[in-house]
């Protein structure tokens, strides 16, 4: 916050100040006619940029000061209790000597902050879009914002009821909202399930996750689902066996259903899902037999810890390593851990239901053949199985432990914001995010709830600051370029089965496809740096930048293209409301500009685009189309949509 930053660290100690006896205010402080005058915080652009009091709630003089303790403790600390006096209601800090107050409406400094003069620095509404950043958005502009970070895309609907309710009530509305219809349901509303080719070929396997990334209704819900897809990961090419289109419905359906619910339930649901048995080998995966030298697959031992939980380091709650001698990081777990652990996956497989003739094995949990599994003990992250232990009850020691470890907060926190919100998130933002995993406030652990509210409330996640920081922020996955794209403008399938298909080809598509991970380790990892970089000089990784190149760049641009210009074969947008206003390129621009990038396009590119529109023709229905088509493709080809904040 430049002005107020610079108003505070005014180097001239306090002068005039007396004793700084808190229950006499030195005359300076009551000297309110003598008192200059620096708004340097609002010509900043900062509260221009979030709206005015008028759009929301005022705070009161003690939000306002327990605002600033907790942004500026440096000048502010500790937490004071309120004084008054006339006209004054005010805090005094000794241990900087420093007084905050508010007179009417007024904020007034006084102490070695402001240069030993008392300065009036705003009234408590233009200080409002700040205090309540977290709270309530004070423009459309921080609303798009929040949707861009909270759902699929933003709407002139939820906008609006963003604006009306605040945050922190249109989640809970959004929490509320029912389950959309499940991937699987829909693959039966198609027949898929008769067809006597869909056990051998993949019959639907993409249109059932498009259409409910282009469609659903819990936006909220399936971006959530979205990011533990890429945490959780199940991709096409490592599910074998029949029916895997149903296996990969079921899998979505999974991760959707429990995106508000218990990560420890999550975790074991996953566990015994077919998809992921098949995936990473627990389906089938048996116990040691000496005689033949067998011993039990340690491949989802491995990822369950590596990926799904602990990661590899010991880490602090910041989610920083913790460190060993020479500083180096300790590990999280050895080889011996992942041994051990490996006895608990075994004797898993999946239900065999009619002969093999239906699907529905793909969705019920894998059941335990007693026989199969290891009765060996196993000793793993402080905890022992002893032997001869029941498959079902060492399956839940494990992942109760798994669970409990003080690692999955910061782990599983981080890599929601980075996928939610933003690539680079301070060790304090992580941090707050892992307390909410700990504890929801209610003495729960693990409800996910909680933790999507922690993220997307943030003041790190909803302060204009990271609009200018050139740290925030992150590349949008193309997924989620062209779901928004559809979702904006009302994308309708012509043949009504969401023939958008497999869109993993960087050279003409996409360069990513939903459920179509080439690995367990995502699309792109969590710690990715691009080399040769300013991101890596700066010690700062950017994950969907592995899968960024000179290649997928243009590849995407040539297939928004198309699908802007409607010459998809089967998705068609819609553009009447954009059309009403093409006439008038500026008005046009600066819609796009609302809906896609949350008002975030910079003054010089929004003129060029302007410009660019205003060149084109206008008098024809045809001709206003094509100003329409040509705006979106040059917003969304343009680095201010690319870079969400």
């Amino acid at each position: 916050m430049p002005g107020w930053a610079a108003v505070l660290a005014a180097p001239a100690l306090l002068a005039a100040c007396g004793s700084g006896d808190a229950d006499a205010p030195p005359a300076a402080f009551m000297a309110i006619e003598s008192a200059r005058t620096d708004r340097s915080i609002l010509s900043a652009g900062q509260a221009d940029q979030a709206g005015t009091a008028a759009d929301g709630p005022v705070p009161t003089a003690t939000e306002l000061m327990d605002w600033a303790e907790v942004h500026y403790a440096q000048h502010f600390p500790p937490h004071q209790a309120n004084l008054t006096s006339e006209p004054y209601v005010y805090r005094y800090y000794p241990s900087t000597q420093n007084y905050l107050g508010v007179a009417g409406s007024e904020i007034y400094i006084l102490g070695p902050v402001s240069g030993g003069g008392l300065v009036r620095v705003g009234t408590l509404a233009e200080f409002a879009p700040l205090v309540f950043a977290s709270r309530y958005p004070y423009s459309d502009a921080q609303a798009a914002r929040f949707l861009q970070h909270a759902t699929l895309a933003p709407s002139d609907a939820d906008i609006a009821a963003v604006r009306s309710l605040g945050y922190a009530a249109w989640l809970d509305q959004a929490f509320a909202t029912p389950v959309s219809t499940s991937n699987w349901d829909w693959l039966v509303s198609k027949g898929i399930d008769a067809d006597p080719d869909a056990a051998s070929v993949a019959i639907g396997v993409d249109s059932q996750i498009w259409q409910r990334l282009l469609t659903a209704q819990d936006s909220l819900r399936q971006r959530v689902a979205l990011a533990l897809s890429e945490i959780f990961v199940v991709g096409f090419d490592g599910v074998t066996g029949t029916y895997k289109q149903f296996k990969l419905a079921a899998y979505w359906d999974l991760l959707a259903s429990n995106a508000f619910g218990s990560y420890r339930t999550l975790l074991e649901q996953v566990t015994l899902n077919v998809a992921m048995g098949l995936y990473l080998n627990t389906a089938g995966n048996e116990k040691e037999d000496a005689a033949t030298g067998r011993l039990p697959d340690e491949n989802y031992a491995r990822e369950v810890m590596q990926l799904f939980t602990i990661g590899l380091w010991s880490l602090n709650p910041d989610g920083t390593p913790k460190t060993g001698p020479a500083d180096a990081p300790i590990e999280s777990y050895d080889q011996d851990t992942v041994t051990n652990l490996a006895r608990i996956f075994t004797g898993w497989g999946p239900q065999r239901l009619n002969n093999g003739t239906s699907p529905e094995y793909a969705r019920r949990p894998m059941v335990l053949n007693d026989k199969k599994h290891s009765t060996l003990a196993a000793s793993f992250l402080g905890t022992t199985v002893p032997a001869n232990t029941s498959g079902t009850t060492a399956l839940k020691t494990a992942l109760d432990t798994l669970a409990n470890h003080p690692n999955v907060g910061p782990f599983i926190g981080r890599q929601l914001i980075q996928r939610l919100v933003t690539s680079n998130p301070s060790g304090p933002y992580v941090a707050r995010v892992a307390a909410a995993f700990d504890n929801n406030g209610q003495g729960q652990r693990g409800d996910l709830k909680a933790v999507i509210k922690a993220v997307l409330l943030d003041d790190e996640a909803r302060s204009d600051d990271g609009l200018s920081s050139p740290g925030f922020g992150k590349l949008r996955e193309p997924v989620l370029r062209f779901v928004q794209w559809a979702r904006i403008f009302k994308a309708r399938s012509l043949s009504t089965d969401w023939n958008v298909g497999n869109t993993s080809d960087p050279a003409n598509r996409l360069g990513q496809s939903p459920q179509r991970s080439a690995s367990v380790f995502n699309f792109f990892r969590p710690g990715y740096v691009p080399p040769n970089t300013a991101i890596a000089n700066a010690l700062m990784v950017a994950p969907e930048f592995q899968i960024t190149n000179e290649s997928s760049v243009a590849g995407y641009l040539n297939y928004m293209m198309t699908a802007i210009g409607g010459g998809h074969n089967d998705i068609q947008p819609d553009y009447t409301a954009e059309i009403a206003l093409a006439a008038n390129a500026s008005a046009l621009v600066d819609r796009l500009n609302l809906l896609l990038c949350a008002g975030q396009l910079s003054a010089a590119n929004r003129t060029l685009i302007v410009d660019a529109i205003g060149t084109m023709p206008s008098s024809k229905t045809s001709e206003l189309t094509n100003r329409v088509q040509a705006a979106v493709l040059l917003v969304m080809a343009c680095p201010d949509y690319l870079v969400q904040r």
